[in-house]
């Protein structure tokens, strides 16, 4: 069967071929939940005049910061600095042409993807083909929420309730902060199925095309094998600088939440998966990084 229902380039295959993914609503792109969150589908960002078959950063207003993405692969120097550079591709509005190469996450899966059922995780994603550092894999997609939907959301989740929400909180220059939500619980895409690792081979990035809602792109953070199980790390610190958390943070009512174990195997392995407490306390966590990803 093809988990993606044919919404996406290419099918989505499944292991074993007589189980079937838990149900939810397949989408390829982020939607906007009932009643609350920006509209993601809403075109915002202006595009640029070029008139050339591919834009160049000199001249490109969408390449502002300098060039993207090389051969289809994105441009890792900013995984040096302390902070990243914001990314945005070529859009609807833009004159330059659909081979352009600042065209990489709108054209979808490139590459053949497996949901299979894991050992110890419940299901997970892997890849059927080679992958080469930095090429795009797929984005994270699902509902668009608001702070406040997304905290009556995770408030009222059991502890025994698999948690899909994520929270990406971009720290702007002048120390204002971007906050996006995304839920793909009911509503969602492949990437729905990506399990968490300490030592993970892929790396989130919030990419702008039509929307100031950013879709959240994972790329492959080092050559990935075929058959491999592909996997990122929840709390965003995988390429990003952040400081130590409060430790209570981690509590709530003076109660220390039970943490669910991580069976990611690595080295590095904190026997945990990590925990965003954000959302029950109704506040920001104070951070100095550029972008912060976590899953609650």
């Amino acid at each position: 069967m093809d988990a993606s229902r044919g919404l996406e380039n290419l099918p989505v295959s499944v292991w074993p071929r007589l189980e079937e993914p838990p149900g939810f609503q397949y989408s390829p792109d982020h939607v906007a939940a009932a009643g609350c969150g920006p509209d993601p589908s809403e075109i915002s960002i202006p595009g640029c005049s070029c008139q050339s078959a591919s834009c160049l950063p000199s001249i490109c207003s969408c390449l502002p910061y300098g060039e993207n993405y090389k051969n289809s692969c994105i441009n890792f120097e900013w995984s040096e600095l302390d902070y990243s550079k914001p990314i945005f591709e070529c859009n609807t509005m833009c004159h330059c042409g659909e081979s352009c190469q600042n065209r990489v996450i709108q054209r979808g899966l490139q590459v053949r993807l497996e949901v299979f059922k894991t050992a110890k995780k419940g299901w997970g994603l892997r890849t059927l083909d080679f992958i080469p550092k930095g090429r795009f894999v797929c984005e994270y997609a699902g509902e668009i929420l608001d702070f406040r939907e997304a905290c009556q959301r995770v408030q009222t989740q059991s502890p025994t309730d698999s948690n899909y929400i994520i929270a990406i909180r971009e720290h702007l220059c002048d120390g204002q902060i971007m906050e996006t939500f995304v839920d793909p619980t009911h509503t969602g895409n492949v990437g729905r199925f990506l399990n968490h690792s300490c030592e993970p081979n892929l790396v989130m990035v919030p990419v702008r095309i039509d929307s100031v809602v950013p879709k959240l792109a994972l790329f492959a953070d080092r050559h990935i094998c075929a058959e491999e199980e592909l996997s990122y790390d929840y709390s965003g610190r995988h390429h990003n600088y952040m400081p130590d958390l409060q430790r209570d943070q981690e509590k709530l009512h003076g109660e220390e939440l039970k943490k669910k174990p991580c069976y990611c195997g690595g080295k590095t392995c904190t026997g945990f998966l990590p925990y965003d407490g954000s959302l029950f306390y109704g506040q920001d966590i104070a951070s100095g990084t550029e972008e912060t990803l976590g899953k609650t």
